[in-house]
């Protein structure tokens, strides 16, 4: 029996622009855990994002994750440790829930004595169901970029691969924003030609994202979520109207605010830098490749 495992986990930027639900992308700014099996009790130490804000009891979303994926694979540990290490920023629309999730369903099947090979698909389905959508969990799941949906028997994502020449720009403000908050701006209608906007864009994307990135600007328009929901980050609306009338493929991360630029050159992050008002950071990532890893352990990974 596996007594303890590290699991690393990527951040992600979901939507793209039009691919609202839909898409995500992987980005290289990671959290990596440390699960170990107790004789008994629950013991939670956090470092890095979150450290001393986070709760270190059973309330912590991977120790919740965790629990869910033993639930589901019929196995209870006696004890649990959790050491964590997080890198990636936290309610600013870089996957941060869904890379906890993840991680914790991930934990818990490489820790199970009865598991020798981890069935990716039932991971998705049962980490989409605890985060509530599977675009973030897909990306962060599988690396890479994913276009992910939901059928009766539960969530299913399909996995892209990115041209190399993307090269991903994350600009982080100082602020946060709850996703519940920024869904709740949505209207419970669109208009129909701006939905036939967006799936046109939609198809495109992928095009662009595996093989002509120089069509990204185009791709990444949209008319169904970010200007719906200006008023909760003007800012990040005003800095991306700025970016994308330079010739950037600049897009709402997720829920934001932050802002994910897909650019193309390996000065861009420079260009965009400079047009980045104080107060943000920038962050040039590369484009995970790999997903949720298990660094330590012998579970090996089935996407059937």
């Amino acid at each position: 029996m596996t007594s303890a495992v590290r699991v690393r986990v990527p951040a992600t930027s979901a939507n793209l622009g039009p691919a609202f639900d839909c898409a995500g992308l992987a980005l290289g700014r990671y959290d990596v855990l440390d699960f170990s099996v107790l004789p008994a009790g629950l013991e939670v130490e956090v470092s890095g994002v979150g450290a001393g804000e986070l709760p270190t009891d059973e309330s912590h979303l991977v120790v919740r994750a965790f629990r869910a994926a033993c639930a589901e694979l019929g196995w209870t540990p006696p004890g649990l440790r959790l050491v964590t290490e997080n890198g990636i920023p936290q309610g600013r629309g870089m996957g941060s829930s869904a890379a906890a999730v993840v991680a914790g369903v991930v934990g818990a099947w490489a820790l199970c004595p009865d598991v020798e090979i981890r069935d990716d698909a039932a991971v998705l389905r049962l980490a989409s169901e605890l985060e509530g959508h599977p675009d973030n969990v897909a990306a962060c799941l599988l690396g890479g970029a994913t276009l992910s949906w939901t059928e009766a028997t539960g969530a299913r994502a399909v996995r892209l691969e990115v041209d190399p020449d993307v090269r991903p720009v994350v600009l982080v403000p100082e602020a946060t924003l709850a996703t519940h908050v920024a869904r709740g701006l949505l209207p419970d209608v669109v208009p129909h030609a701006d939905a036939a906007h967006n799936a046109a864009r939609t198809g495109l994307l992928v095009h662009a994202l595996t093989t002509e990135p120089r069509m990204l600007l185009e791709a990444t328009d949209d008319r169904l979520h970010q200007r719906q929901r200006a008023s909760a980050m003007p800012a990040s609306l005003a800095l991306m109207d700025r970016l994308r009338d330079a010739g950037f493929a600049a897009v709402v991360s997720g829920a934001g605010p932050s802002l994910l630029v897909l650019a193309t050159r390996s000065d861009d992050a420079a260009a965009v830098s400079e047009l980045t008002p104080e107060g943000w950071s920038v962050l040039p990532l590369e484009v995970d490749s790999s997903g949720a890893r298990v660094l330590h352990g012998t579970v090996q990974v089935s996407s059937s």
